[in-house]
């Protein structure tokens, strides 16, 4: 059986519940997707969530909430997804990446605060700390830290539903230390909705504004217009686009998020068994084990000098496909990707810690259907590909 880096679980109650809100009157946005939002926001702690059809459209729309403009900074990870950055484009604001720390993937916090906290006559600056892989970047330190009383922390949590700060803090998503969070459901992640994603914050005026964003810009609230409140009646105030989530999706989501515990759990046994059977070779260099009890892990990433093994990355990954044994790289750094080199130009020097992680990195399986026999399986092709 070929074991793919990343697969969703899904189960038969997931089915039945996907079928009863086929069944229902509303398939689109309605009470299943409210109720999704309620149930998020209550696991999370926040007190407001919005729902999108993917976690990319709702990283847009917090950069919008966050009335990011041509004179602000957008500080993030260059070890991530181009929709961490992509406002940056959208808003014309100026991307800036930092370095990452090679123990967790993460942007490292003190250059973040260094970037954020120069001086500037104008804009301000908007931190999207990643946590990647579902380490917990320390965003408390950045929001104790920031100078700027304009700043504004989006955290990226689209690969940390379930994680904590650490040790042993609020769940990411109670936006204890940020403005908004976003989260993804794509299948690759912890739970899935097919596509979607969710932003969880506890600012009313931020909540408001993405969900006007997420449908069109189209306002109905009374208090919001600027015409007369009738039933029939509606305003556009603003151009945005149909970024609804769908009752199919929330109905799935829902019967996810019912096993996000279970799941979580077990993929921290995975992660265990991984660790035990790789900790004796020093030519492959695991992410941290420190935040191991705060994490709600979704990628397993190794980091092997292939050239101490006479091999290449793209020669191992074939020779484990070839044995049935998927892999993925996270990430190509985004500043190598044409479109940003041809906005931000060649920045390769400027990353030592990025550089040398990528020449590295290597995403083997894991999702919540691995077996501990699966575990060994990949350890063991893994092995033989390296000539161990």
């Amino acid at each position: 059986m070929f074991l793919p880096y990343a697969h969703q679980s899904i189960q038969e109650e997931d089915i039945a519940a996907v079928t009863r809100a086929l069944k229902s009157e509303m398939i689109t946005r309605g009470p299943e997707v409210e109720a999704f939002e309620k149930e998020i926001a209550a696991y999370c702690g926040a007190q407001h969530a919005v729902a999108f059809n993917s976690a990319s459209s709702a990283l847009i729309a917090c950069c919008h909430a966050a009335e990011l403009g041509p004179n602000d900074l957008l500080i993030s990870s260059p070890n991530t997804f181009i929709a961490s950055i992509s406002g940056a484009f959208h808003f014309r604001a100026t991307p800036v990446f930092v370095d990452i720390d090679r123990e967790t993937g993460n942007a490292r916090v003190d250059q973040m605060l260094q970037t954020a906290n120069q001086p500037t006559s104008r804009g301000k600056p908007v931190l999207i700390p990643v946590h990647f892989a579902g380490l917990p970047v320390d965003v408390k330190t950045l929001e104790d830290n920031l100078r700027s009383l304009d700043a504004v922390i989006i955290e990226d949590a689209a690969q940390a539903l379930g994680s904590r700060y650490y040790p042993d803090g609020p769940r990411i998503g109670s936006c204890a230390f940020s403005q908004m969070t976003v989260f993804s459901f794509h299948p690759a992640k912890v739970i899935t909705t097919g596509e979607g994603g969710m932003v969880t914050t506890n600012d009313e005026t931020l909540a408001h504004r993405l969900r006007r964003f997420r449908n069109n810009g189209i306002e109905r609230d009374p208090t919001h217009l600027t015409g007369e409140a009738k039933s029939w009646y509606y305003e556009v105030q603003e151009i945005s686009n149909n970024l609804n989530f769908t009752d199919l999706q929330a109905a799935l989501g829902r019967s996810q998020l019912a096993r996000l515990d279970t799941f979580i759990a077990h993929r921290r046994t995975l992660v265990k068994a991984y660790r035990e059977q790789l900790k004796d070779l020093p030519t492959i260099k695991l992410l941290t084990d420190r935040h191991d009890a705060d994490t709600a892990f979704h990628l397993f990433v190794v980091q092997i000098d292939f050239p101490a093994h006479k091999t290449s990355r793209e020669q191992v990954m074939q020779q484990l496909k070839a044995a049935g044994i998927g892999t993925q790289v996270h990430y190509i750094p985004l500043y190598l990707h044409p479109y940003c080199e041809g906005q931000c130009g060649d920045l390769s020097d400027y990353f030592p810690e990025t550089e040398s992680y990528y020449a590295q990195a290597l995403s083997l399986p894991l999702y919540s259907d691995l077996t501990l026999a699966d575990i060994e399986r990949v350890v063991r092709e893994l092995k033989k590909a390296l000539g161990l």
